[in-house]
């Protein structure tokens, strides 16, 4: 394939239409494939700077070409060398006959391959770090709208103690902050694997060097800081690879940050179903092909379905680094091929999902303060006991007239599906004869500091996000998924 017809060659089996173009590009074979030319050239760059008879002619011949993979010679070579690594080799030298006989000089395969794959993580793991900051954007601006909407809170799904929409939308964002910290901490720890030969110890470089360890050094720093350009930002030891617990760490955050999505798409769901809110519904969209009325939350349906996935890929790294033998072996290969991008493809979608359901999410205000009406007395029951004590009465007289009248009004709501009568049978017992107890049944006096909470995750956690992701946040077209 020329470099006038690029072509995001990955097909992944996981590939949605939710996916970005740009998670796709870091994946496809043509990146892949350019990523591996630009390892080479900073080899033959950093071994012509040392005087290690590379010309300047032959790293111009390598610079020419990086981005003109023809794919179709490429798959040619393979198909006779059985090498996919060697096969490029050739289809290079192929458009550069000047450099042929430099290209790949004192490599091994995963010379280039270990470095190239850590510079698409590292681009991978970037896009994932906006992703995650437009949702926290989209989060903190939901939080800020309904920060004072007063809801029923549930523990074990059943009511508690109320608290605000927007309180419990920052939570939400709070667990995407830190999944989007454990993504940047792994940016930070992101190293190359430099130039160090079959095994490690770097024999065919020291032997390039005529045994010199010092140019050995020095053409690895360059090397490094001509892809990276941190010269320091290489393991300090591999063996054939670089570590394979590292994709394990690194799977490991992108679990995390599916997991934010996971909770989050799961509590919308719930909501859902209490009518709540909705997730963005479109004038022509079709909830069910049998029932007309349904409105079902199919994007966060599919979030869970994605992040889902995600949350298993850390254990199949961890397979992948525990039975490495020795200095390497090759089972690993086919497996990093799907497992990396997949999930990085996933989990993309699934943030993109996210993102457009955290930005057009409808609340319906009369229905939460139904859902508090029906449970409120209850809720208040505490306050009842204070005001009886207040008036001079006993706490475990107040407590027991509560516990019997409280579970006569459940039974009989039940049964009958009547409304909360509590405040009306407590009026008639003698241990609450007198009190106004319907005054202290205001939903507000119940949601303790959740909007100052709410105040204090917008100034001191979500501005800060904004800030410095905030040519991420401000590029974003409308979104349809």
């Amino acid at each position: 394939m020329s470099a006038a017809e690029p072509e995001l060659g990955y097909r992944s089996p996981l590939e949605t239409r939710n996916a970005t173009a740009a998670m796709r590009g870091i994946w496809s074979e043509h990146r892949r494939f350019t990523t591996w030319r630009r390892v080479w050239l900073a080899l033959a760059q950093a071994q012509s700077e040392l005087g290690l008879g590379v010309t300047r002619e032959q790293v111009d011949a390598i610079r020419a070409q990086v981005e003109r993979v023809d794919m179709a010679a490429a798959a040619r070579h393979e198909q006779r060398l059985r090498h996919d690594v060697m096969a490029h080799v050739h289809a290079l030298a192929d458009q550069a006959p000047a450099a042929r006989a430099i290209i790949h000089l004192g490599a091994t395969s995963q010379d280039i391959v270990c470095n190239a794959d850590a510079l698409l993580q590292r681009d991978a793991l970037r896009l994932i770090a906006g992703r995650l900051a437009r949702v926290i954007d989209r989060l903190a601006t939901f939080a800020a709208k309904h920060r004072d909407l007063p809801v029923l809170g549930f523990t074990h799904y059943q009511p508690a103690q109320p608290l605000t929409m927007g309180r419990r939308a920052a939570q939400w964002a709070q667990d995407f902050t830190t999944a989007l910290q454990d993504i940047e901490q792994r940016l930070a720890s992101l190293r190359l694997r430099g130039l160090r030969g079959a095994t490690g110890t770097q024999a065919s470089f020291l032997s390039l060097c005529g045994g010199d360890r010092n140019k050995v050094d020095a053409l690895e720093r360059r090397f490094t800081a001509l892809l990276a350009g941190d010269a320091a930002a290489t393991w300090p030891l591999t063996t054939q690879t670089y570590p394979r617990l590292w994709d394990a760490q690194m799977l490991s955050s992108l679990a995390a940050a599916a997991a934010a999505v996971h909770k989050c798409a799961n509590d919308i769901r719930l909501l859902c179903n209490l009518r709540e809110v909705d997730e963005p519904f479109e004038s022509e969209q079709i909830g069910s092909s049998a029932m007309p009325y349904k409105r079902n939350p199919m994007r966060c349906e599919r979030a869970t379905g994605l992040a889902r996935f995600v949350i298993c890929m850390p254990q199949n790294a961890l397979d992948t680094a525990a039975t490495q033998w020795l200095e390497r072996t090759l089972d690993d290969s086919a497996n990093r091929r799907l497992s990396i991008p997949e999930a990085f493809l996933a989990l993309d979608g699934a943030l993109e999902v996210m993102a457009d359901v955290c930005g057009g999410l409808v609340v319906h205000p009369l229905q939460c303060a139904r859902r508090i009406e029906a449970e409120l007395p209850f809720l208040a029951t505490e306050e009842f006991i204070l005001a009886a004590v207040a008036r001079g009465g006993d706490r475990q007289q107040a407590h027991e007239a509560i516990r019997h009248h409280a579970q006569a009004t459940a039974a009989h709501m039940k049964a009958t599906g009547s409304p909360n009568d509590l405040v009306a049978r407590l009026s008639t017992d003698a241990a609450f004869r007198g009190i106004d107890l319907t005054a202290l049944l205001q939903p507000e006096r119940f949601v303790g500091r959740s909007s100052e909470q709410v105040d204090l995750f917008l100034a001191e956690i979500a501005a800060p996000i904004r800030a410095r992701y905030k040519a991420d946040i401000a590029d974003t077209p409308a979104l349809r998924v």
